[in-house]
């Protein structure tokens, strides 16, 4: 959602919308929904404070520059790390990493993983 709502400039309010609609009428995907659903609302919630993180630690790029797959779990994987404790920090990397090796740039991993140690030292603290 958050990549969809990217990509096609679209309000997040208006895909989540959509997704629901389509949500209800697949009851076996309840579980992803709602976990999706959390995703999205958290990033929403906190996206002045994980878009600045992101911009901090991604050394040279500005959000507009990267790619729309890349800045969605770059959100998606900085909120898990920053603001969802279920979640073990190396586990958020690890499935932003893999997802960006397999559907974005052959850059993307490696930038991905970067950015996101980065934003993982900063949650330590």
């Amino acid at each position: 959602m958050l990549y969809q709502a990217d990509l096609r400039g679209e309000s997040i309010a208006a895909i989540v919308n959509a997704e629901a609609k389509r949500a209800a009428g697949e009851p076996d995907r309840a579980a992803s929904w709602l976990y999706a659903r959390e995703i999205v609302d958290g990033v929403s919630d906190h996206r002045d404070e994980i878009d600045e993180l992101i911009m901090s630690y991604a050394l040279g790029w500005t959000l507009d520059r990267m790619p729309h797959l890349d800045r969605a779990l770059l959100r998606m994987a900085s909120w898990e790390i920053l603001f969802n404790p279920e979640v073990p920090t190396p586990v958020a990397i690890d499935e932003a990493v893999e997802l960006a090796k397999e559907y974005s740039t052959d850059d993307s991993g490696r930038f991905v993983n970067g950015v996101l140690g980065r934003v993982a030292d900063h949650a330590r603290g």
